[in-house]
């Protein structure tokens, strides 16, 4: 029986993974209970790190032998610029790994440059890892089909080098390209969606939708500053926002906050939470932020928004507490759709703010009712390649689809970024949306 000393370094890091993400669901499952907030905050931020790093030790091992071991028998191995080479490589995998971690300790007003270099890393290191292995798996293609049995020679040698440069300036080009992107000031999308049963006073109503700004390691209060004034010159009637507002504690970050107070939407600014506030471990205390800039969060509530035109005309809009409120067993926290909807009839509309698109697919096997549904979480995958993983874990992935006869679906591909300062396949959108009384 082969010991653990004895496996490679690659199966190593699996069973080290494993375990990490074995001790995350012990905690989830037989902790949750017993560990104070500020315990179980650390915790859970400490184990996603550790289980992050383990799971890119893998990787990292691979980028090194294709970027670095596999010159080492080269001519230029001994030159000074070939250790250059690997002082940049290694720096560039630290950095990458470093990142996870400076949720706990590089988190403030504005952000670090450390944290902005990490997660461009991370952003780069992503991309690099992709391209090696579809080169790689192009090369062990071109291998089969040219015969098994082709001796190895200068041409193979010349294509096992050509292949990691290939990925370093693919990875160079596209990071470039990405952090420029994520740099513009989100886009204004205007769309236009009819809604059931919506009062004729309300036609033209304007809804401004906001979701995954998070604030945190590498958004901070400029970028929030941009993003309010963005959104009072569009003079919204109604202003909400659909969770994954920040990766921070609210006393940490509370001066990036600030801005938001700044929002006088007539009809309210309204709030629920996405996943990454329950990774926070701080949503109560959030809550009362959010309240005292005059943001009303929905924790699986709703309220009346009132014609300013007639007091009898209204409809009802509701928020859902994020799903992974239930995963992470957050005490008094969790999807409730019977209570969020609880006084909402069908025969008023009905417009729901669910964080994720699976949260939005199971309202509407619930309640087929509900006429609008407006989500984020998805990002639009931010950046290539995630953005086909997006698309085939959401059910609804970026933009307006239609369910039924009567209800619209509307995902937001967010109004900034996760950590990774950079987008590729996808932009940052502040979204206008006019209800249309049909």
């Amino acid at each position: 029986m082969i010991s653990f000393k004895q496996l490679p370094i690659e199966a190593k890091a699996a069973v080290a993974a494993g375990v990490v993400f074995f001790s995350m669901m012990l905690s989830r499952s037989y902790l949750a209970e017993k560990l104070d907030f500020r315990t179980r905050r650390w915790l859970l931020r400490l184990q996603m790190a550790l289980f992050a790093n383990t799971l890119m030790l893998m990787g990292s091992l691979h980028v090194w032998r294709s970027t670095v071991t596999t010159f080492t028998r080269s001519s230029a191995a001994s030159s000074f610029c070939f250790m250059l080479w690997k002082i940049a490589v290694f720096i560039f995998l630290a950095l990458a790994h470093s990142s996870f971690f400076t949720l706990l300790f590089l988190v403030a007003e504005e952000p670090y440059f450390f944290s902005l270099a990490a997660y461009t890393c991370l952003g780069a290191y992503i991309i690099l890892i992709f391209f090696l292995f579809t080169l790689g798996s192009v090369e062990q293609a071109y291998k089969f089909l040219s015969g098994r049995g082709a001796k190895a020679g200068t041409g193979n040698k010349n294509r096992t080098a050509l292949k990691p440069v290939l990925a370093v300036l693919l990875t160079v080009v596209l990071t470039v390209a990405g952090l420029l992107n994520a740099s513009q000031p989100p886009t204004v999308n205007s769309v236009e969606i009819p809604v059931h049963k919506l009062p004729s006073t309300m036609n033209n109503l304007k809804v401004v939708l906001l979701s995954d700004i998070h604030l945190g390691p590498t958004v901070g209060k400029t970028k929030l500053a941009m993003i309010v004034r963005m959104v009072k010159a569009l003079k919204p009637d109604i202003t909400v926002i659909v969770g994954d507002l920040t990766d921070a504690e609210a006393k940490i970050i509370r001066p990036a906050v600030e801005p938001l107070g700044e929002l006088d939407s007539p009809l309210g600014t309204y709030f629920v939470t996405g996943n990454h506030e329950y990774y926070t471990s701080d949503v109560s205390n959030w809550f009362e932020l959010l309240k005292s800039f005059n943001i009303q969060p929905l924790h699986n509530e709703n309220v009346k928004i009132v014609s300013p035109k007639s007091t009898s005309d209204w409809f009802c809009l509701a928020g859902v507490d994020d799903i992974e409120a239930d995963v992470l067993r957050y005490s008094g926290h969790g999807m409730d759709l019977k209570k969020a909807l609880r006084g909402c009839s069908s025969e008023h509309a009905i417009v729901l703010l669910a964080h994720q698109p699976i949260a939005a697919k199971w309202a509407l096997q619930e309640r087929p009712d509900i006429n609008l549904i407006l989500s984020g979480h998805t990002h639009g995958g931010q950046i290539f390649p995630l953005n086909a993983g997006a698309y085939l874990l959401n059910p609804f992935f970026v933009g307006l689809y239609k369910v039924g006869q009567n209800t619209f679906v509307y995902v937001s591909p967010g109004t900034m970024y996760y950590g990774i300062p950079m987008r590729l396949g996808s932009r940052a959108e502040i979204t206008e949306i006019i209800l249309r009384s049909p």
